[in-house]
């Protein structure tokens, strides 16, 4: 553009920090609805969900219109790539936020984000079918365009009235899963190691099991039957699990990445506490409070981490060079 403006390059990767704080602010109302918690927490958090969310999206657009060849360069990154796809399940979360206030102000922005993810996703998935890929890019940001998008898709359509659109989402999103699991761990496995700057990415991992049950309880009416519960017992390893290698991740210093964890971990107490409020008892009912405690303490950290790097002029990251040359061409 002929006037010079170059907005600041924020990566895609931010609209993380929306998902964790919009994820807390659903654990929140959840814990209203069924313990009674106050209902002001959870819409402060929500509020402040949304404010991250319209600045981003600004910056998102204006950097697409002015530094057009820093957008590309992500969009065209075997693994920033990925990230673009939140810019539309963010929007899907926002309209939760906005659904008891008005039908109308949430409607609009899950319609907007969920053609925004479903066109992302093909565009992603069809470049991935096209292969040449090197196998050490397979990171869990592969889950981003359609798995986490299909289950908020679901999750927030039957929200909305519309469980049988949720349904078709949350096939896409199950099997999409499924393939890209397997993928993942064999590359995990098989491969070496993955690069420290990339080990946050892990966090990514404990989302699928727990977004996927939260949208299936939104679809089948919340009804706590045994797939919900296979389904939050494997989003239980999996936090176990990034427990168990939370020292090995950490040897990447502090970052915006570490958002990745977040959504996960709200998720892994939503549905306990839905569970709970639809008649669940035994391990859920025992484990619910303590899930949701930990959500809490996970969201609150990585928030103080990012005020942190806010205050110490760290928070953006140094602008990406162009994409190694087995990137899938445009």
């Amino acid at each position: 553009m002929s006037s010079g403006f170059k907005p600041p390059i924020v990566p895609a990767g931010f609209f993380g920090i929306v998902l964790g704080l919009a994820g807390l602010g659903n654990a929140w109302r959840a814990a209203h609805q069924v313990w009674h918690l106050p209902a002001i927490v959870g819409e402060i958090i929500f509020a402040v969900a949304a404010i991250v969310w319209a600045v981003l999206i600004a910056l998102f657009a204006l950097r697409w219109i002015f530094a057009r060849a820093e957008s590309l360069s992500e969009a065209h990154h075997p693994v920033q790539c990925c990230f673009i796809g939140l810019a539309g399940v963010s929007t899907m979360l926002i309209a939760i936020a906005a659904e008891p206030y008005s039908r109308f102000a949430a409607i609009i922005p899950f319609g907007l984000g969920a053609a925004f993810t479903l066109g992302f996703a093909l565009w992603r998935t069809g470049l991935l079918w096209r292969g040449n890929r090197d196998h050490t890019a397979t990171t869990p940001v592969l889950y981003l365009p359609t798995v986490a998008g299909g289950f908020v898709t679901a999750g927030v359509s039957a929200a909305l009235g519309y469980p049988d659109w949720g349904q078709l989402a949350f096939g896409v999103a199950l099997f999409s899963w499924f393939a890209i699991e397997s993928v993942l761990l064999h590359r995990l496995y098989t491969v070496e190691t993955l690069p420290v700057a990339l080990r946050p990415t892990l966090g990514i991992q404990l989302a699928p099991p727990v977004v996927g049950a939260v949208a299936y309880l939104a679809i089948n009416g919340g009804v706590p039957d045994m797939f919900a519960h296979i389904l939050v017992g494997y989003g239980l390893m999996m936090a176990l699990l990034l427990l168990r290698l939370l020292p090995w991740i950490m040897e990447q210093p502090f970052s915006v990445s570490y958002w990745g964890f977040t959504f996960g971990a709200t998720a892994l107490a939503i549905a306990p506490i839905r569970m709970v409020g639809h008649g669940d008892t035994g391990a859920i009912a025992l484990l619910a409070p303590y899930l949701f405690a930990a959500a809490n303490i996970v969201v609150g950290l990585i928030a103080l981490g990012t005020l942190r790097l806010i205050v110490q002029g760290r928070l953006l990251p140094p602008v990406a060079g162009a994409p190694p040359p087995q990137a899938a061409p445009a």
